[in-house]
């Protein structure tokens, strides 16, 4: 997706409406203000392993419960759509601040959110299925939450290896159309979240987490829309 919304990107790159550098050009010095970022940084890159840390405190402890797959497969899914949101956040809460730096920890989040993905399917493959290829295509086949889920999972794949700045440089705008992507995934995950909880007629956490997700979508729509209508109220030279 282009640098307005990118979940696996950084603020370097393509550009568009001038929120980053400009490839080629010299990086701006540390401005007095920015100073924040890099510990705040640190902070979010510790804090975003806490859900993986409390598994595992959780598995030493004999607390994952009665079924430990499952107390594992849901939290890491979980948590996978809070980074989601948290990285789709970041464009919208730039515009409303007017605080560019914020878009410095979209790349990272964007990855926590890959990184907890993978573990969720990795759980789902390996504790739940045991790589039995046969009952995973039969699962894949049967389960409509399992299909969206899988499907979901593999349009990320892209995303994440073609996160690096240089990827970005080197695509151009094609690089950009990818990563609109990350809409469609996210949707997606909602679709998953929802239909594996719906057959246990628990939906707060799905509705909520897609009226969040509906909220970026449409005001990422709002955006395009009004600038849409900027360029072609815009007098031409």
């Amino acid at each position: 997706m282009n640098s307005e919304t990118s979940a696996l990107s950084g603020s370097g790159g393509v550009q568009a409406r001038g929120l980053g550098r400009h490839d080629g050009a010299r990086a701006a010095p540390v401005r007095n203000s920015d100073r924040w970022v890099v510990p705040a940084k640190i902070a979010v890159f510790v804090a975003a392993w806490y859900p993986l840390a409390r598994i595992v405190l959780f598995g030493m402890t004999g607390n994952l419960g009665a079924n430990p797959i499952e107390f594992i497969t849901r939290s890491t899914g979980l948590w996978t759509l809070v980074f989601l949101c948290i990285t789709l956040t970041v464009t919208p809460a730039r515009k409303l601040t007017g605080i560019n730096a914020l878009l410095r920890f979209r790349r990272m989040l964007g990855l926590y959110a890959f990184f907890y993905a993978t573990l969720h399917f990795t759980t789902y493959l390996w504790f739940d299925k045991w790589f039995d290829v046969a009952e995973i295509v039969k699962d894949i086949g049967k389960r409509p939450f399992i299909t969206v889920g899988f499907a979901a999972f593999l349009l990320l794949l892209p995303l994440a290896a073609t996160s690096p700045r240089v990827c970005a440089r080197k695509l151009g705008r094609r690089w950009q159309t990818l990563h609109r992507a990350i809409y469609a995934i996210a949707m997606l995950a909602i679709l998953h979240f929802w239909w594996m909880k719906a057959g246990k007629h628990d939906l707060l956490l799905p509705k909520l987490y897609g009226a969040i997700m509906l909220a970026l979508l449409g005001w990422r729509l709002l955006a395009w829309a009004r600038a849409r209508m900027a360029s072609r109220t815009r007098p031409t030279r």
